[in-house]
């Protein structure tokens, strides 16, 4: 009205008043028309351009469409209006308005436009004063406010969603301030993310998509703030949704550890979904067997694997992790467990059956006024693991259709998981079970070494690996000392190592040498190698290899003789010096063949300490073996230590909590024997020399105050040197070795034959001296070395005649 062109027309139609609007739309001064009808201005373009002019009993606020002719020439289609004036004295006057017909369409758009926004718009509007209070609002945004809306103006917005918060990033935490800066700068806040509560609904929360813009008029003047507020809270909660999918994705069974699957799972649910869970697995599960839910339902055989609770205190809590579930057979558990389907008690009344015949449970659920209740089965692969049970209390809002399907979701995750870890935790039990059982489970007591040891399997994702650590007693009071690793990791690995292991122990047993025992074991590393390449030749795992320290301490000469095959070197614990790494040549891994491996003799002092170890040791400190080394010397500094500190302080300076690979080592401290505890004799070679030798042994027994075994041994020191003068060659010595618990005779000559144990037939004079060894000896043998062989025998020392004897 206010930017419209006015004409005021007499009772016929001449024009009497000419508006300055009315001279920028047509163009005409007021002079120029003045006193002229008015349809002297009408369009000629359109035949019968005024037909539509109303007639004077019609003109009473009538509208319109008129063609006029502007000054310049053309044509102008205006819209109009026509109203007839109360009659004056001058007669009858008309007010005619105009205006531009495209311009008045764009403004009845933007009336509409306003009026919808203001009845009929699903955004909810709300206009802040300078002094920002509500000053007006939408239909839309009065459906929040319960009664009358004159009540709220004038309100802030705390007074009106107290308790709120924004939750979109880099705004302030206030949306009272965020409107002062947009008040102040005239900056544009779109799609603010808002939580909170209305006071229509309470009980119930939102979140919101808030924008806000400053509002000015033609002048500029600030008028104040309009929020544009749409309700997200389905969408937000979607979006919540599969944003907790994404992170159970990336959370949920990061490892293979039943347990740690289990509290991943405990930690998504609470406090996202629930204020409470707990997650009850099948025994059988639980004990890395198969699951059997029928067996589960006769025995009762559900234990509780986590609860979490939004407090620390855990309210909720019936029964600690670990122990037997003990729900009713009637109670959503079983009912879940049994059908395979979700339970879901939207709201949980205290007198539903099942929780009247649970006391405890239906009176916690009143003290803490638990009203919602959910339970979800734990599937995998067609078979339930397990239940998960939810609980609300803290959270007012009851659990919807779509919270149960998003647990669903997530518990599926979860069951595959707990799946995978039971499979591998019982696999790798298997395995470790299987290299604990070829490992030693205790070194010989009262050998020439007091010995000390680690075995640490490794981290649950390498597996088990094939280590393995050994002390072997030799004969003539030696002792072996083996450690091994082959290469790779699981079950194949440690069968592996088990077949090495036996392997060592047999060829040990026969005396040879560690040069010429490594030789077998390359050649058997290799025969395993080709057997699972021609049984497997399309890519399933074969022997790669092994590595192997071996050897051999003689407590007599207080030496040792050592054989590597791609294996680091022991290292010497000296009391006045610097550990010492031996030089050792380092011959191929067992497996590769075609180079020989060495032997390497060194001294070996009695206040010092060995150690055999895996390159898990030393490669575990950042994998760098040089740093592994440095540490390993550390730890090895005072060897009088007791070696169970020793092998602790190892462990603490060498290794993380969880080694990266297997790790095994063995730490010996020699025990040489005294020299009157060994007797040596060169006897002549001729048939008188089984007499002396008889005779020799007595009185050495007799200083050893082990007459008891005089017989025995004289029996036995008088047949192996009989054999040695009538079947050997010229040197023959005798020697007699007493240990803590043994009686060693060896028989030494010059021949490398070895004597073989027979039956002598009946009428025969002879044949019977190695039968007659066999059967007063625990046991015997033959040493073989460059220049002849040992032939030895064990007797057992009686317990009280070996107690205290002179050093």
């Amino acid at each position: 009205m206010a930017r419209a062109a006015v004409v005021t027309l007499d009772g016929r139609k001449r024009v009497t008043g000419w508006s300055p609007e009315a001279e920028r739309l047509l163009g005409y001064h007021a002079s120029e028309v003045l006193g002229k009808p008015i349809c002297t201005l009408w369009g000629q373009t359109e035949e019968g351009a005024g037909d539509d002019w109303p007639s004077p009993d019609q003109a009473c606020g009538t509208r319109g469409s008129m063609l006029f002719r502007h000054r310049s020439g053309h044509s102008l289609r205006t819209a109009t209006s026509l109203y007839r004036l109360p009659v004056t004295a001058a007669g009858t006057v008309f007010l005619l308005l105009m205006a531009e017909a495209e311009e008045h369409a764009e403004w009845q758009l933007r009336q509409a436009m306003l009026n919808g926004l203001s009845a009929e718009s699903p955004v909810a509007l709300t206009i802040y004063g300078p002094d920002l209070r509500v000053a007006w609002a939408n239909a839309a945004a009065r459906q929040e406010l319960p009664g009358e809306f004159n009540r709220y103006v004038g309100c802030s917005e705390a007074e009106l969603y107290p308790g709120s918060e924004v939750l979109s990033a880099g705004h302030p935490s206030s949306v009272t301030q965020l409107m002062s800066e947009v008040l102040a700068t005239g900056r544009t806040i779109v799609d603010l993310r808002y939580r909170g509560r209305t006071l229509a609904d309470p009980d119930r929360e939102h979140v919101w998509s808030l924008s806000y813009y400053r509002l000015q008029d033609e002048a500029g003047r600030t008028l104040g703030v309009c929020e544009e507020s749409v309700d997200v809270t389905d969408l937000y909660r979607a979006q919540h949704r599969l944003a907790l999918l994404n992170e159970a994705g990336v959370r949920i069974g990061s490892t293979l550890d039943l347990s740690h699957t289990v509290e991943e799972l405990a930690s998504v649910l609470v406090p996202e979904v629930a204020d409470f869970t707990a997650v009850d697995l099948l025994g059988a599960v639980l004990d890395g067997r198969e699951p059997d839910v029928r067996s589960a339902g006769r025995t009762g055989d559900m234990r509780r694997a986590i609860h979490r609770s939004v407090r620390e205190d855990l309210p909720e809590a019936v029964i600690a992790p670990g122990h037997t579930v003990d729900y009713p057979r009637k109670s959503p558990q079983w009912q879940c467990l049994t059908s395979g389907h979700p339970v879901l008690n939207a709201v949980l009344k205290p007198s539903v059956p099942w929780l009247a015949e649970d006391g405890e449970r239906s009176k916690r659920l009143r003290v803490l006024g638990i009203h919602s209740h959910m339970v979800v089965p734990l599937r995998a692969r067609g078979v339930t693991v397990g239940v998960a049970t939810l609980l609300r209390w803290r959270n007012p809002e009851p659990f919807t259709p779509e919270d149960l399907l998003l647990v669903e979701e997530l518990a599926a995750r979860a069951a595959v998981c707990i799946d995978n870890a039971r499979r591998f935790t019982r696999e790798h039990h298997s395995a470790l079970m299987l290299q604990r059982s070829l490992l030693p489970h205790a070194l010989p007591a009262r050998a020439a070494v007091e010995a000390g040891y680690r075995y640490l399997p490794a981290d649950t994702e390498a597996g088990v690996g094939g280590d393995w650590f050994d002390v072997l007693p030799l004969s003539c009071a030696r002792v072996g000392l083996v450690v091994g690793d082959v290469i790779g990791h699981g079950l194949r690995a440690a069968a592996t190592m088990g077949r090495l292991r036996t392997a060592v122990h047999t060829l040990a047993d026969l005396d040879l040498p560690p040069d010429e025992l490594l030789a077998h074991l390359d050649d058997l590393v290799r025969r395993l190698a080709e057997e699972a390449e021609t049984a497997h030749p399309f890519g399933v795992e074969g022997v790669l290899g092994a590595t192997c320290l071996y050897g051999v301490y003689d407590p007599v000469t207080r030496r040792a003789t050592f054989a590597s095959a791609g294996h680091p070197p022991p290292a010497l614990a000296h009391r006045d010096k610097p550990v010492e790494f031996c030089d050792i040549a380092t011959g191929p891994p067992l497996g590769v063949g075609g180079m020989p491996f060495e032997s390497v003799e060194i001294d070996i002092p009695d206040d010092c300490v060995l150690a055999l170890y895996t390159d898990g040791l030393i490669m575990a400190s950042e994998g760098d073996a040089e740093t592994g080394l440095a540490r390993l010397s550390f730890a090895l500094a005072h060897p009088d230590r007791p070696l169970e500190e020793i092998c602790g302080t190892m462990e603490r300076i060498l290794l993380p909590d969880r080694p990266p690979d297997d790790v095994a080592f063995l730490v010996a401290r020699p025990r040489p024997l005294p020299p009157d505890s060994v007797a040596s004799w060169d006897l002549a070679f001729e048939p008188e020399a089984a007499g002396q030798a008889r005779s020799l042994t007595s009185g050495c027994l007799a200083q050893w105050r082990l007459e008891d075994l005089a017989f025995s041994a004289e029996l036995i020191v008088s047949e192996l040197v009989t054999n040695a003068i009538r079947h050997a060659r010229d040197p023959v010595s005798l020697r007699l070795i007493r240990t803590e618990n043994r009686l060693i005779c060896a028989v030494s000559d010059g021949s490398s034959t070895s004597p073989h144990l027979r039956r002598a037939k009946l009428g025969e004079e002879g044949g019977r001296g190695l039968f007659l060894v066999a059967q007063f000896a625990m046991r015997w043998g033959t040493r073989h070395f460059a220049d002849g062989k040992t032939i030895w025998a064990e007797l057992p020392a009686p317990a009280a005649q070996t107690g205290e004897f002179s050093l």
